[in-house]
This record gives structure tokens, sequence and C-alpha cells, in this order.
């Protein structure tokens, strides 16, 4: 997967389109990523005696990896991610836009 966590991305697709966020969590497995204040969910919870107290609360559901693009941190532009080999054989996220390094 492309994006990782404490990445800045950009919906590109669905209810939030445009929205910018942070992603919290991603799960590879499903090719989902949790992103702050993208996909809120209300969830009616119930009391747990004097714990937790019952309502609406709305919370972060998963989004597909697929409808959100990574925002260069350089040319401040969502854009695609590439790979690159450096000299020291390590391997870096690239920019497609700007091609800057993103890691």
């Amino acid at each position: 997967m492309k994006i990782r966590r404490n990445d800045n991305v950009q919906v590109i697709a669905g209810k939030d389109k445009g929205k910018k966020g942070k992603v919290h969590r991603v799960i590879p497995g499903e090719g989902r990523l949790l992103v702050s204040g993208v996909n809120l969910t209300k969830r009616h919870t119930k009391a747990r005696g004097a714990v937790k107290q019952a309502g609406i609360v709305e919370r972060e559901a998963p989004i597909y990896a697929s409808d959100v693009m990574l925002v260069c941190s350089k040319c401040n532009q969502p854009s695609r991610v590439g790979f690159r080999i450096l000299e020291d054989k390590s391997k870096v996220r690239v920019c497609k836009a700007c091609n800057e390094v993103i890691d």
C-alpha cells in the first residue's frame, strides 16, 4: 500500500470528496484507511452504568485506499505515488507531480 500512517490525504471520490485529513490507521488486508474527519457515521450507544453515557456518537469509518490521494508536502497538491531506489539501496516514495522524495 502506497499510503502510510500520519500521511495527509485528500478524498477524491464519494460523499466526502475534496476533504483533507490525516491517516490514523491503515488496514492493508482490506485495503482501507481511517482518516480523521472523513466518512463519519453515527453510532447509537447503550449506557454502561456510570462509565458510559447513552446517546448518538459520531465516529470515523474506514474508507477505501483507492478513494484517496496522497497530498505532497512539497508541492501541496494531491498526487500519485511512485517508488525510487536511491544510491544507498533504500526504497523511497516519490511524488509523481513534482518528482520529490516523500519519505
